[in-house]
């Protein structure tokens, strides 16, 4: 293997660059699909086989021990994906302290779980706490190898190793709560996917690492992803300080009905964020030297985002009881509220997101970081206030904090970059107009669907006809049939046809 720069150097080639993004994105949303339907299957049975209280339990351990996870790669992968040339000498550095890092977060999480114990008066956290900190390990020897595979947009290996490592967790999960071992099964679906992940990308990828060397100039690397990773704690806090203020409060069946509904309502959500930012990242870093292009792209890709995140988040809301008992069972129904008071935040979340992929893709980390310093305390503050009303009070503080700092923040972003206020407003305007209107339609289906018809029926019929009519105001009304029919068609036969240039 070369060492030099060029052999780790991208191809961006407009035309490499155009249909590489292109069958990535139909590479992804399949993957993401896939992984969509094995998580929901999950979430179904393990919520029939175990009780509220043992995902209560793992919680309480993930909600302080989850921060660790952002160390994993102290933001180097990033650093990997968005520079445009790197040495084989410097990802072999960073690799090592990658390592390094993984070795002391498990120790550090072995040594906390005498205090987990403590703070929640729970002994069964002591071995839970330790197992879980194994996986830190597994998961810092294949950061640089997912890195590298993302940077040459080898969508498709990335998008198997996906598939198969969530398949080897939700199987080790559900056999494991199959034969009676509770909260164990939790545990074991969560280590088995880093476990999974690590092994496949070591097969898939040839690279090996060799020696960490001084002198191979990654301390501007190491300062890009030491702002990352400072970044992320602090949305880590954000993002978790709540479950970890119910579990303290109220008790592991609270938390448990709470952590489900939040990642029920976040599931469809979080899995197009995912899929659409595994492609943008790599895509509007290659495009570094051609502004307007990656102007147009993000635009395109940020519309594309919307059209699907908004109805199925307000759908969402409207059917929340129907999804809850065909997701999770009937003894789950409790979380409903909880579930439409979260929906708010998954939708605010869904306008913001997609413009850090934009600041990262520049080298706008600081921006990204000041902006996680406002939005942390600001939800901090919602929660202790929200948390004396228990679950429906926190969700609801963290559902008005983000609504009130949507707008200041997608303004944030942009500021001092060619994309305008105009711009913004005119890739909102069709998703956010079609999704109110078909809204309206989808309250008046649940309030005349028969209460007697069976729960899946009732969502069939109004889901549906919802999504329906969205679709028809969005390609039909607003004339966006053409738009997105030639994207359908470019990630379906990217072979055939020649991307347009404006689409994603």
């Amino acid at each position: 293997m070369k060492t030099g720069t060029d052999s780790l150097s991208q191809d961006s080639s407009l035309a490499h660059v155009k249909a590489t993004t292109v069958q990535g994105g139909a590479i992804a949303l399949v993957v993401q699909a896939i992984k969509f339907v094995s998580q929901a299957a999950s979430v179904a049975l393990l919520a029939r086989l175990l009780d509220p209280g043992d995902f209560g339990l793992v919680s309480m351990v993930t909600g302080v021990t989850g921060i660790f996870i952002i160390f994993k790669d102290a933001g180097l992968s990033m650093a990997t994906v968005q520079r445009e040339h790197i040495t084989h000498e410097q990802i072999s550095t960073l690799f090592w302290c990658n390592i390094a890092v993984g070795l002391a977060l498990a120790t550090l999480t072995a040594a906390m779980a005498p205090a987990l114990v403590a703070f929640y008066h729970e002994p069964r956290l002591f071995p839970v706490t330790i197992v879980l900190g194994s996986m830190f390990i597994f998961t810092a020897a294949s950061v640089q190898h997912q890195a590298l595979l993302q940077r040459r947009m080898r969508f498709a290996v990335l998008g198997l190793i996906d598939v198969v490592s969530l398949v080897v967790s939700v199987s080790i999960g559900i056999g494991l709560a199959t034969i009676g071992l509770g909260y164990w099964a939790l545990v074991g679906m969560t280590v088995g996917l880093p476990v999974a992940n690590a092994v496949c990308l070591w097969i898939a990828n040839p690279w090996r690492p060799g020696p960490p060397r001084r002198g191979s100039n990654v301390r501007s690397m190491l300062r890009f992803g030491g702002t990352v990773t400072l970044n992320q704690i602090l949305v880590y806090i954000a993002y978790n300080a709540d479950r970890i203020l119910i579990g303290r409060y109220w008790g592991a069946t609270t938390l448990g009905i709470y952590s489900r509904a939040q990642a029920l309502v976040n599931l469809p959500t979080s899995q197009l964020n995912s899929a659409i930012g595994s492609v943008a990242l790599p895509t509007l870093s290659r495009l570094q030297s051609d502004p307007d292009r990656r102007k147009r792209y993000f635009l395109q890709g940020y519309e594309l985002v919307l059209s699907l995140t908004v109805p199925i988040t307000l759908t969402s809301i409207i059917f929340a009881p129907e999804i809850v008992e065909l997701l999770l069972g009937p003894k789950w129904l409790s979380a409903v509220p909880t579930f439409r008071l979260l929906a708010p935040a998954t939708l605010a979340i869904a306008f913001i997101n997609p413009f850090g992929w934009l600041m990262f893709a520049k080298g706008q980390v600081e921006r990204s970081l000041y902006m996680s310093f406002a939005l942390t305390p600001s939800l901090l503050l919602a929660y202790f206030l929200g948390v004396h009303y228990g679950a429906a009070g926190v969700a609801t503080g963290y559902s008005v904090v983000m609504a009130i700092l949507t707008i200041p923040f997608i303004e944030w972003s942009r500021a001092g970059g060619s994309i305008t206020a105009m711009d913004v407003v005119h890739s909102v305007k069709r998703p956010v107009g079609a999704g109110l209107l078909a809204t309206f339609v989808g309250i008046a289906l649940e309030l005349s669907v028969s209460a007697q018809m069976a729960f899946y029926f009732r969502l069939v019929i109004g889901a549906g006809l919802t999504l329906l009519t969205y679709a028809w105001l969005l390609l039909i009304v607003m004339r966006q049939k053409d738009f997105y029919f030639n994207l359908v068609s470019n990630l379906l036969l990217p072979k055939f046809r020649r991307a347009p240039e404006a689409v994603l």
